[in-house]
């Protein structure tokens, strides 16, 4: 843009009446006020200023020029093809098979695209506003076999390659039909993609609009249809420990794709994502591309509630011999079906298993049946125990509630508060500044130069210690042994204190109280309320321990046990809706 070379056009803007003009990569005149851009272009008079050179060669000199200023010609749905690139990538280093990547995730995204009609179709929607008409007969009919036959010529960067680094070549044939001079000459000023306004402004009815936390409901759907030995609180921790790219993503661009204006609305994340809305989302991508039924969850699948119990019984310091029960429980409840866990996008209610929410909810409820967690059994029982403990020091230790407590207690708090001391200290701004126009880039630019100096002087004057390094990716975040002195673990202890004589699998607890006597109605959001004054300090302290284990509300998991407990007490709600419904006739 030259605004000095514009100084000559000095007729009133059409759309807010000013005289102040610049000009675009094109040579055409908009306004600086209100970015209207005219058909009007700069001509160049005469070719005697300009001695012993062509006309020609210079206009093609001053093109290449601002092509480079400008960068490539590029789609929004090419920005989010590079962020998901670049989260397939860290998943690889994760150890996920590469067919996640090359396969199922290519797959995914090449079906999206024909769907929500920007590729793959005669006419995509950002070549005219007229509407595409997909290749297949009937859009709607779900084939997923001879989906990539349709989708033959994919852009890249894609998926099969190594992708994020596309090389400009004008031989190369270019990944989406570009539209002629009117619609990036429109766009160019305010925004760098060439459909980015179009974008932000575009709501059609019965397509999903791709976000960046859309990025992360397609990585789960590819990691479930492999079954991978990732849940979804784990992605969304790898993600909040750096692992996957998603904070800043687009920082990671090829530097010719020039991101500014309503791009930063698109791109830039200033929020953590949260575990109820990606599984929504990803509840909604699978419903709108049509997919079909998912890989069965069998019981040696590890995102079975067996063997997912397991995983959370070692990572919380409970005792294995729990197992057992956390099986029962599975079983009369009937959660561990393969129907029941199995995914399914176009059966008539598209709902998934929670998978890591319910195994969570099922050891909570074995803790329930064992130790009540009233404030008053589990106190009485652990004092039997300390009391077998002293006098059995040989012996096989039977387990102790309230050591576990104090144990457990101690290393939340210390875990609880770095995590929110890592998220207080955590920069959201990123190396790459963003800007609203063009325009503004190199005053942006010399801000963050400006900063970046400065933070750096201020560090040597203070002397500040150097960063902590990454710390690598781990599917624990409590880690117990026998051989660690300073704290006990209690993975070895037995439940003989808990349980009648002769009888494994009986407790001498014979009481239980639901977590909900009552549930919402069906137009509610929500299925139950959770308020903590109305539960126990323990039901509390333990809901509180496995919400942050799998960044979720209290109310959330609150909410997974008491749907359990609905199908493992039939006959208690059923006996509470008599009650209910006698009460209301005594009323009459």
């Amino acid at each position: 843009m030259d605004l000095e070379e514009a100084k000559e056009f000095r007729e009133r803007c059409t759309q807010c009446d000013a005289v102040s003009w610049g000009l675009t990569d094109e040579g055409k005149y908009y306004c600086t006020s209100c970015h209207n851009v005219t058909e009007r272009s700069r001509e160049v008079i005469s070719t005697e200023a300009i001695p012993n050179t062509k006309i020609q060669a210079i206009n093609r000199g001053l093109k290449r020029k601002r092509k480079l200023e400008k960068g490539w010609d590029w789609y929004v749905c090419e920005g989010f093809q590079h962020i998901l690139c670049q989260q397939a990538e860290a998943l690889k280093t994760l150890g996920v098979g590469p067919e996640l990547k090359n396969e199922v995730l290519h797959n995914f995204w090449k079906r999206y695209l024909q769907k929500s009609k920007q590729a793959y179709c005669k006419k995509p929607v950002y070549t005219n506003r007229r509407k595409a008409m997909v290749l297949e007969e009937n859009p709607s009919q779900s084939d997923w076999d001879s989906a990539p036959e349709l989708l033959s010529d994919f852009s890249g960067p894609t998926f099969v390659e190594s992708g994020a680094e596309s090389q400009p070549d004008d031989h190369i044939r270019k990944p989406f039909p570009i539209s002629k001079a009117s619609q990036s000459e429109t766009v160019s000023v305010c925004s760098g993609s060439l459909d980015g306004v179009e974008y932000s402004l575009r709501k059609e009815k019965g397509v999903v609009k791709m976000t960046v936390p859309s990025t992360l409901a397609f990585c789960y759907l590819a990691l479930l249809w492999q079954r991978e030995t990732i849940t979804l609180s784990d992605l969304l921790r790898f993600v909040e420990e750096d692992h996957i790219p998603y904070i800043n993503a687009f920082q990671h661009f090829p530097e010719e794709m020039k991101l500014y204006g309503r791009d930063k609305g698109i791109f830039a994340v200033e929020s953590w994502p949260n575990y109820e809305d990606i599984h929504k989302k990803m509840i909604e991508v699978a419903t709108f591309l049509d997919l079909p039924r998912f890989p069965d969850i069998t019981e040696d699948c590890y995102l079975h509630p067996n063997i997912l119990c397991m995983k959370y019984l070692m990572e919380v310091n409970l005792p294995d011999e729990m197992h057992s029960f956390t099986c029962q429980v599975v079983k009369m409840a009937g959660i561990g079906e393969v129907d029941f866990l199995t995914f399914d996008p176009i059966a008539k209610m598209a709902k998934t298993v929670k998978y890591d929410v319910q195994a969570i909810a099922v050891i909570v409820i074995v803790l329930k049946l064992l130790f009540l967690l009233d404030d008053s059994l589990e106190w009485s029982l652990s004092t039997i125990a300390e009391k077998y403990n002293e006098e059995n020091k040989e012996d096989k230790p039977w387990f102790d509630f309230r050591k576990w407590y104090q144990v457990m207690k101690k290393s939340f708090d210390d875990k609880k508060q770095k995590w929110e001391e890592a998220r207080a200290k955590y920069v959201w701004k990123s190396e790459k500044p963003l800007y609203h126009s063009s325009i503004d880039r190199s005053v942006v630019y010399k801000r963050r130069e400006m900063v970046v100096n400065l933070q750096k002087q201020f560090s040597t004057l203070v002397d500040s210690t150097p960063t902590v390094e990454k710390k690598s990716p781990s599917s624990f975040q409590f880690n117990w042994t026998e051989e660690d002195t300073d704290r006990t673990c209690f993975h070895g202890h037995s439940l003989q204190g808990i349980l009648k004589k002769g009888q494994s699998l009986t407790t001498k607890n014979s009481l239980y109280w639901l977590s909900t006597q009552k549930f919402c109605k069906s137009y509610c959001k929500h299925v139950t309320t959770y308020e903590e004054s109305n539960f126990s300090l323990s039901y509390q302290f333990i809901l509180n321990l496995f919400s942050f284990l799998l960044r979720i509300k209290t109310s959330f998991l609150h909410e997974e046990v008491s749907l359990i407990e609905k199908r493992l007490f039939k006959k208690k709600y059923s006996k509470t809706k008599k009650k209910s419904s006698r009460s209301r006739k005594v009323r009459k």
